[in-house]
């Protein structure tokens, strides 16, 4: 099996990894739930995509901005990873598809909005997926004190618990110590 570190030099060409990063990662490794709050710039998807890898199936990855989740999948797929984001610019045809490969393990990768997990349909059909890690990006919009508030955002324990036994990982570069407790 591979170590963090070894996916981080095959996958990303470094040799070592940012600081914070390396123990953020081994929490999310041991399983454990992790809040982790780094600048921008700081390497926070790193943090969910050495064990997204590491771990096997289905990593969904939780994301208010669809540029950001585009760029992230373009990046992943640069590195021979298979990533897919569903977005409203998508046919209902791609969007069975992709659910489809991610059902039978074939994206290691899987962005969505807080919104689209609102979707009943959606919603049954993650139900079916290999997910192994839960990655929650800009995790300071969960907060009503966070400066973007989102309520979907607040309705993801739903599906946490849909999902059961799987670990998530909060990101944000701003949370003040009452958000990151409302978090």
């Amino acid at each position: 099996m591979s170590t963090p570190l070894q996916i981080l030099e095959k996958y990303w060409g470094h040799k070592q990894f940012r600081p914070l990063q390396a123990a953020i990662i081994d929490a999310v490794m041991a399983q454990k739930d992790v809040l982790a709050l780094l600048p921008t710039g700081g390497g926070k998807s790193i943090c969910f995509q050495v064990p997204g890898i590491l771990l096997g199936g289905t990593t969904l990855v939780v994301s208010p901005l669809v540029a950001l989740m585009n760029d992230q999948v373009q990046n992943l797929k640069k590195r021979g990873i298979s990533a897919v984001a569903i977005s409203a610019a998508m046919q209902f045809k791609e969007i069975e598809i992709a659910l489809d490969n991610a059902a039978r393990g074939h994206v290691q990768f899987l962005y969505v909005s807080p919104e689209r997990l609102q979707n009943e349909v959606f919603r049954q059909k993650i139900g079916h997926l290999p997910v192994t890690l839960i990655a929650v990006d800009e995790a300071h919009c969960i907060s009503e004190w966070g400066h973007d508030f989102r309520p979907e955002y607040r309705n993801l324990k739903g599906i946490i618990k849909q999902l059961g036994d799987v670990s998530i990982i909060g990101l944000t570069a701003t949370a003040t110590p009452k958000v990151q407790e409302d978090i």
